[in-house]
């Protein structure tokens, strides 16, 4: 038996049951394909269950708020993604009749989608001979067959593509491709794996040689990098005072509220940052620590604190991504997962 249908024969006994293995609907699957991307599925089917539930056609998709979207992708993560959605959805209604494409060469045109997404989608909605490279793929492969190149080196990526195409069943590319990704998902997987009941252990390198746990190989990201932004929680009558963030920056056009960011964590038994805030928010501002967070992302680990603001003063005119919202209309907005912990930990109380 070969290792294509060990893997197909694999999957059709173990695959999971999810909604988007039942619909050829390029439209579907591209939702599926983006919110499942750095996420896992348990995490990801609540999120691909409420987008399609709100917006069952790409022109329902096109036609929402940006504001809308970004509060349903709210603790996905990565919010360029969502809005990249929300251009594509606005591209195929303006500009291809409302048709999401299912070909790889018209995929990958769109916004936010790289050749995995590209692959993924022709493969599924229309059978096209595409072969998908995913996280999983990368490290069925690399174990399977004793490859060391990084995976994320460009001579990695090129050598496992290369490969993937290589090994793609023609005669049923979809199913070929759910399988080895779902192989990656449920048996291969990245920590302690069951490798004495795997069908594939008696031809598998890393099995054989002892490296189950050194393949595949990264090469290490560099360290991140640490900020910290200090919030100020400013409330009255019932209404509490947010900020739009901007472009150019983490979170843009989601709401946090008004801060200080610093080049350090503050230390708040000296002056220094007491004068910051003075600085700021007037000489007779006040403020009180409600309580103090870290958040990571890829790049970046932030460094939070919260503090309770008395006696404030803000310039309106020249700070027009403030407003006051009430507690109902600030839990429509979007919001970063930390301010969205945050807001239901000491604003509903």
């Amino acid at each position: 038996m070969t290792f294509q249908t060990e893997l197909i024969n694999w999957y059709q006994n173990n695959k999971r049951d999810l909604p988007w293995r039942h619909t050829k609907d390029a439209y579907t699957i591209w939702l599926s394909e983006i919110i499942l991307q750095q996420t896992r599925v348990e995490q990801g089917l609540p999120y691909f269950n409420r987008f399609l539930e709100n917006f069952p056609t790409v022109t329902d998709f096109a036609s929402a708020t940006e504001t809308k979207v970004l509060k349903l992708w709210q603790g996905l993560g990565y919010y360029s993604r969502g809005r990249n959605m929300h251009a594509t959805a606005q591209l195929v209604v303006n500009n291809l009749n409302g048709i999401f494409p299912d070909r790889h060469d018209e995929l990958i045109k769109l916004k936010g989608i790289g050749e995995y997404t590209a692959a993924a989608i022709s493969s599924f909605s229309s059978g096209e001979a595409r072969a998908v490279v995913d996280g999983n793929v990368f490290r069925v492969l690399a174990r399977y067959f004793g490859i060391s190149t990084p995976i994320n080196s460009p001579a990695g990526k090129k050598e496992f593509y290369i490969l993937a195409n290589e090994l793609l069943y023609q005669e049923d590319p979809a199913t070929y491709n759910q399988a080895i990704m779902e192989f990656g998902a449920m048996q291969c997987k990245p920590k302690s794996p069951n490798c004495g009941v795997c069908p594939l252990n008696q031809t598998c390198f890393a099995f054989k040689h002892n490296q189950v746990s050194l393949l595949p190989v990264k090469l290490r990201k560099a360290a991140p990098k640490h900020r910290y932004i200090n919030y100020f929680i400013c409330e009255n009558d019932h209404q509490v005072l947010v900020r739009e963030r901007q472009a150019g920056d983490i979170w843009q056009h989601l709401f946090d509220f008004p801060s200080i960011e610093t080049p350090e964590e503050v230390n708040l038994n000296t002056s220094s940052f007491a004068e910051k805030v003075s600085d700021v928010f007037g000489m007779a501002a006040s403020f009180t620590l409600l309580t103090s967070k870290k958040h990571i992302l890829t790049h970046q680990i932030i460094h939070l604190h919260f503090f309770s603001l008395k006696n404030y003063i803000f310039n309106f005119s020249k700070q027009k991504e403030l407003k006051w919202v009430s507690l109902t209309i600030l839990d429509e907005l979007p919001q970063p997962k930390v301010i969205h912990d945050f807001i239901t930990e000491y604003l509903h109380e």
